[in-house]
């Protein structure tokens, strides 16, 4: 695909571009922990007041070797690592659990930022995913049972049949969490930070573990 239409107009996808000029990414600038570093920038996406801040991309792989991506939430970070919550039997929780190892991306877009984060990745404790479980609206609980992820279905119908059952067989008490559903935690070995500049010569700042230790690089743009 070349071109987009917009209200009529073709428009060159190609000749499609910003010139990035809202801040710098000086080694003297960011902190030695990446982690610290990340929450700086995470805190300022959310004063910025950018939808779904916590918004990520999710890359995983099959056993053959092909890439998938999708977008999910983080729900947690520290120097553990990042968190994220899902349906174990969904293609990316199948995915996972022969290929333990994935990569994140987020964007904001507004602060012409990104941050790309890659690790190992294993699932969180059972009290872990059910304290946060507990925490999410009743809908979303409800919905982790009606939804059988990824898995193909004729219509929408199905969906709001087995809410409405639900909804009924779980009516004035507790819904416990399927034993399908639960948390992720990946363990970076890999944060880079990028901050957009003029003439494409962006800033990035790529933190390496090496030895238990976080060693701070400058990455050609």
């Amino acid at each position: 695909m070349n071109s987009a239409s917009s209200e009529g107009r073709s428009v060159e996808i190609a000749d499609l571009r910003q010139d990035y000029r809202y801040k710098a990414l000086l080694e003297s600038d960011v902190s030695a922990d990446p982690f610290q570093q990340f929450q700086l920038w995470f805190d300022q996406a959310v004063e910025a007041e950018l939808p779904e801040p916590n918004a990520m991309t999710l890359a995983t792989v099959t056993t053959d070797g092909r890439p998938a991506a999708r977008m999910v939430l983080l729900k947690g970070c520290s120097p553990e690592g990042f968190m994220l919550y899902t349906n174990y039997h969904s293609r990316k929780g199948q995915e996972l659990a022969q290929t333990p190892y994935a990569a994140l991306v987020f964007w904001w877009a507004e602060l012409e930022r990104q941050v790309r984060v890659e690790g190992a990745i294993s699932k969180i404790s059972d009290a872990e995913t059910e304290a946060y479980f507990h925490r999410r609206p009743r809908g979303s609980q409800i919905g982790a049972w009606a939804s059988e992820q990824s898995a193909v279905i004729c219509d929408r119908n199905i969906l709001e049949t087995r809410l409405r059952d639900l909804e009924q067989q779980y009516q004035d008490q507790p819904i416990p969490r399927p034993p399908h559903w639960g948390g992720y935690r990946l363990m970076p070995n890999l944060i880079e930070f990028w901050q957009g500049r003029p003439n494409r010569l962006h800033d990035r700042l790529c933190y390496r573990l090496s030895d238990q230790q976080w060693k701070i690089e400058r990455l050609s743009p």
